[in-house]
């Protein structure tokens, strides 16, 4: 299978003329791009938030890669559930194909999450352990190299991580993993930023 016949077999299909929800973990939770008639606190188990993706467009170029979010096996992802009304629910699919499916490195999966105490089924979206895209286990100092130099038409990848974990404390969202990575890009950066040449 081709990657245009890959892309095309994972096309988002909500339930027709129902609504449905969308578990954000990225930066669908501070930039979603569509309405919703509600977002909600929620847990997705299975899964856990990993700069585990190389990115080639949006923070990074083929030349130098960056790295964004994916959600990769094992643990647990606390993030958002948005609900997505019925009369949107079309146009929300296509707009999210044309968002996350853009080289085919994500699955959209439709998983049990935790919301206030009772369970929804929601669509996320997965790394795809067998594409090219997937970094598997990648060592911390290289996650912080390559998060430095990574930019892209989005922006800095260095920008992408600081809003994801400033959105992430806004929202009351604990994750300790990204605010120890976040820690480490920034010592790094101190450590090479040009000394100031003395007279």
């Amino acid at each position: 299978m081709n990657d245009l016949d890959l892309i095309a077999s994972r096309r988002l299909k909500p339930p027709p003329g129902e609504e449905f929800w969308v578990f954000a973990y990225g930066s669908l939770i501070w930039r979603p791009g569509f309405a919703c008639l509600e977002a909600r606190p929620a847990l997705l188990r299975g899964y856990h938030r990993a700069f585990c993706i190389y990115s080639v467009l949006y923070r990074g170029t083929p030349e130098r890669p960056g790295l964004v979010l994916g959600l990769d096996r094992g643990g647990a992802c606390r993030g958002r559930a948005l609900r997505v009304a019925a009369q949107d629910a079309e146009a929300v699919a296509i707009y999210l194909h044309e968002r996350e499916m853009v080289t085919g490195v994500y699955e959209p999966r439709w998983l049990p999450v935790d919301v206030e105490g009772r369970r929804i089924h929601a669509v996320t979206y997965v790394a795809d352990r067998n594409h090219e895209q997937y970094t598997g286990k990648l060592d911390p100092d290289r996650i912080v190299e390559m998060i430095l130099k990574g930019e892209g038409k989005a922006g800095s990848n260095r920008a992408y991580l600081e809003n994801t974990v400033a959105h992430l404390d806004e929202l009351g969202i604990a994750d300790g993993a990204l605010h120890d990575l976040l820690r480490l890009v920034e010592a790094r950066a101190t450590r090479e930023e040009p000394r100031a040449v003395s007279r």
